[in-house]
């Protein structure tokens, strides 16, 4: 393949060749009828002959293409051209022609399993939306383009799930991650596939991660993991605000001058005030109707 790329053809018009193939087989029947009395057999049946071998030969050379079709052509291993345009047409009967779909097609790989980044099984799968953009290399540059297109999909998944993590519960330097990247991760899938599938003239109209979970012999651990990090992020998100609100406390009641407080009172007011605050309990109210130094 020096130098060779996709042209497109136009051939001639079938109709008139399929006119033409009907009127030799037309002929052949009714020559014999009209001059065998007169020419005798021989030379009736030898034109007979070679009419129907020509009729019969031209009709190989007729295609049809349909919308958003084509058909490559070759003569004995050379490549002519590619037909895009729909209708009827005529070609040379030694030609050979491969239908390749120009339709949109899907692909909706199965979840396989691979390694994150930090070495985590995960399982994920992806959808896929592609079209045959050169036929040319379609054609003859892979193999066969349809399975090139899966392998080669799988392989961009595997070389995408190994470059980030699952999450940030390991990596929280991490800039991108598998669960939270969304459109980006997206793109990156995108990106890859195309740069992989080029050298097959596929075009990439869409790629997105379909499915993305932890393999199943992880998953009850990295949930409960998920779960103990919420528990103390929440945790750490309520002593916070206990401790901003004991401390506008001491302020407020400093401030206004409404009562003096010495250390040891500051302290147990603060340990009750936090006790209330942070309780997963509601706390049950104790007056003190005597002196605060009882």
């Amino acid at each position: 393949m020096k130098n060779i790329q996709e042209k497109f053809i136009q051939p001639r018009n079938g109709w008139l060749m399929l006119f033409v193939s009907i009127l030799g087989f037309m002929a052949g029947i009714a020559l014999p009828i009209i001059f065998t009395e007169s020419l005798g057999w021989a030379p009736v049946w030898y034109f007979l002959l070679i009419v129907t071998v020509f009729s019969f030969i031209a009709m190989f050379g007729l295609m049809v293409i349909n919308p958003n079709e084509s058909k490559v052509i070759t003569f004995f291993g050379k490549y002519v051209g590619t037909v895009v345009d729909n209708g009827f047409f005529m070609v040379n009967p030694f030609v050979v022609k491969k239908t390749i779909s120009l339709k949109a097609r899907n692909l909706n790989s199965d979840p396989i399993k691979v390694n994150d980044k930090m070495g985590n099984p995960i399982m994920i799968g992806v959808v896929l939306v592609w079209r045959v953009k050169d036929t040319f290399k379609a054609c003859f540059a892979v193999d066969n383009y349809e399975k090139f297109v899966d392998i080669q999909s799988e392989a961009a998944i595997r070389s995408l799930a190994g470059s980030y993590p699952y999450d940030d519960l390991e990596d929280e330097h991490a800039d991108i991650t598998l669960r939270s990247g969304g459109e980006e991760v997206n793109d990156l899938l995108e990106v890859s596939l195309s740069e992989r599938l080029n050298i097959a003239g596929i075009e990439i109209i869409e790629a997105r991660i379909s499915y993305l979970a932890y393999a199943p012999e992880i998953a009850s651990a990295m949930l409960q993991r998920q779960q103990a990090t919420a528990i103390v992020a929440a945790r750490h998100k309520i002593v916070e605000g206990a401790v901003s609100m004991v401390e506008m406390a001491l302020q407020q009641l400093s401030e206004k001058d409404i009562i003096e407080l010495d250390e040891d009172k500051k302290a147990a007011m603060v340990s009750n005030l936090m006790v209330v605050l942070t309780s997963d309990r509601a706390a049950s109210p104790v007056i003190n109707t005597g002196s605060l130094y009882q």
